[in-house]
């Protein structure tokens, strides 16, 4: 159960994510309604895929596609 709400929470951050540049935790939040829990578990999910970088913007969290 928690690998598919993995998976779905990392579709809904990679949507928001494919129509920017990247974007932050707080926007992130934001545009996927996510809570940050599940926000950060697609973050790994994601990561762990290898479909995502990360980096740190102004002690804010950043991240885009690969």
């Amino acid at each position: 159960m928690l690998k598919e709400k993995a998976g779905e929470t990392a579709g809904k951050i990679w949507n928001a994510l494919s129509e920017s540049e990247g974007l932050t935790a707080k926007q992130l939040k934001k545009a996927t309604k996510l809570v940050d829990k599940d926000l950060y578990l697609g973050i790994g999910w994601l990561l762990r895929e290898d479909k995502i970088s990360t980096s740190e913007v102004d002690g804010e969290l950043f991240a885009k596609l690969k």
